[in-house]
């Protein structure tokens, strides 16, 4: 199999760097075309639209895996063009190129194409209503991705950390051995999932054959809050040696750290057709956090 990676330098991207290579040939692109090991790849901007088709058709690739992304929730808010150029134009010229070739794509979207007031986790066919603009272009890219007649699957996922790239686990581990007191926002539930799952994930399912085009839903099972999350990543750090002091963590409400952009209260996603279709078995989001720092991980499939 050939893979053609969009986004490697990415938080997930570079997971996919480590979990793609057992399908087969896979050629990474970044925006400026260097690998964050320095080593030269394909360069692809996605702000540069007319450069896609012409990449695709040039790799020739049996699957294209778009794990690039606008997503500074905050800033979107004021550079709506951009996140709309990024995360639903470019998605849709690299799916209209797929579809020309019969290329399958493997595409990712958010838990912030829904409004966070359900009170169950979410399915696929639960009515969407994004609260901003980053949802709003995350959204016009998967109903792209839908429209354009190629073979695809779009992965929505939620709550995303690892130890590479800007996520809330690095922050926290930052902040926590700068601070012996951290405030926590209590009051939004969602579904901690690390990269390396969805890459470890993305490989199983294209080793499988996307089975049917449409969006699944894939974060770590169970659910918390960003409070417990911090909580849980003081005590898998000290557990694990990474940190030799713990902070205490304040619970606030959302209403206390205010942001540009709203963020959905309630963000679980319900993954039972995903585990279906694919025979996946999703660790709970606890266990992956202590894989992720600590020990290693079991295969998915």
């Amino acid at each position: 199999m050939k893979v053609l990676l969009v986004g490697a330098n990415g938080q997930v991207g570079h997971a996919l760097l480590r979990a793609l290579p057992a399908l087969g040939e896979v050629v990474a692109t970044t925006r400026n075309g260097v690998l964050g090991n320095g080593t030269t790849c394909e360069a692809l901007d996605l702000g540069e639209l007319d450069t896609i088709a012409p990449l695709i058709e040039r790799m020739r690739p049996d699957v294209v895996v778009n794990a690039a992304a606008y997503t500074a929730v905050d800033r979107a808010e004021d550079d709506a063009a951009q996140a709309l150029r990024i995360n639903a134009h470019a998605p849709a010229r690299i799916a209209a190129a797929c579809a020309v070739l019969g290329v399958a794509l493997l595409h990712y979207s958010t838990d912030y194409v829904f409004d966070g007031r359900a009170t169950r986790p979410y399915r696929e066919d639960d009515p969407t209503a994004p609260l901003g603009v980053y949802g709003e272009s995350k959204l016009a890219g998967e109903r792209a991705i839908a429209g354009s007649g190629a073979r695809h699957l779009i992965l929505r996922t939620a709550w995303v950390y690892g130890l590479h790239g800007s996520n809330f686990l690095r922050t926290m581990l930052r902040l926590g051995a700068e601070r012996d007191e951290l405030r926590v926002v209590a009051d939004q539930r969602g579904c901690p999932t690390p990269a390396w799952l969805i890459a470890d994930a993305s490989a199983a399912i294209l080793r499988r054959g996307i089975a049917e085009s449409g969006v699944r839903h894939l974060v770590a099972r169970g659910e918390t809050t960003w409070h417990g999350f911090a909580e849980a990543i003081f005590d898998e750090a000290m557990a694990s040696g990474r940190i030799a002091r713990r902070p205490v963590v304040q619970p606030i409400a959302t209403a206390d750290y205010p942001t540009p952009a709203a963020r959905p209260a309630y963000s679980v996603l319900d993954t039972a057709r995903l585990r279906d279709d694919y025979a996946l078995d999703l660790p709970e989001w606890r266990a992956a956090l202590a894989d992720t720092l600590g020990a290693a991980r079991a295969a998915l499939g």
